[in-house]
């Protein structure tokens, strides 16, 4: 998955159709449907769930995805109603460290701008540390003041397979900011029509589409885990 690239994913599309199209493109193996938190040879990844601001409710699709996967951690912050890019940072850190494999995370919102701002200053660590990542409907911190210490959100391309997933009706985040995301994070650009912020808010509870697109993440864990070694 390294370099960019747009699929648009339309609202009628099924959810293993939308992972092999925004995945496979990079000769990855199918996802298989019934995956439930393991890589789809057997080696174990560690799920690591990022919320965005105010966190994500009992009916959101992180929340839901955190009590199907096992051994699935979840960042927790002190303040989610003022946050700030320090100790906010220094969670996202604190959960990859404390998972006992390769790391897969799973971001939203201003969780996804965290993540990244986690990942440069873990650059140094082994190159196995992180598997892959996806980030959904990230924020941009430069529209809201009260995100503005999370800017500069960093440019550099990520050191592992990763995914944007973005609405082209984000009220938080224009669908071309998303875009210039992926494109500087080396990222599978996925475009979903009309989406909203992809929360329950917008209808996204279960989120089917995002749960396969979780599968091809994890299929392509244990070959990150064999290039590091």
């Amino acid at each position: 998955m390294s370099g960019a690239c747009l699929v648009t994913i339309p609202s009628s599309t099924p959810p293993r159709s939308a992972a092999i199209a925004a995945a496979q493109r990079h000769g990855q193996t199918p996802v298989q449907p019934g995956w439930r938190g393991e890589a789809e040879t057997g080696a174990p990844v560690s799920v690591v769930i990022v919320p965005g601001w105010r966190n994500s409710g009992p009916g959101h699709w992180q929340s839901l995805w955190a009590e199907r996967i096992v051994g699935a951690l979840r960042v927790e912050q002190e303040d989610w109603l003022q946050p700030h890019r320090s100790p906010w940072v220094a969670s996202v850190e604190a959960a990859i460290a404390a998972a006992p494999h390769p790391v897969i995370l799973v971001a939203h919102s201003l969780g996804c701008i965290a993540s990244v701002h986690a990942v440069e200053q873990l650059r140094d660590q082994r190159d196995d540390t992180i598997a892959g990542a996806l980030f959904v409907a990230p924020a941009d911190p430069e529209r809201r003041a009260l995100f503005e210490d999370f800017t500069p959100v960093p440019a550099n391309s990520l050191p592992f397979p990763s995914i944007v997933a973005a609405s082209s009706n984000d009220p938080y985040c224009p669908i071309r900011m998303a875009s210039a995301y992926a494109k500087s994070w080396g990222s599978t650009f996925v475009r979903v029509p009309s989406a909203g912020h992809i929360n329950v808010e917008s209808g996204h509870g279960e989120w089917p589409l995002g749960w396969a697109l979780l599968g091809a993440l994890a299929a392509l864990a244990p070959v990150q885990a064999q290039a590091a070694a």
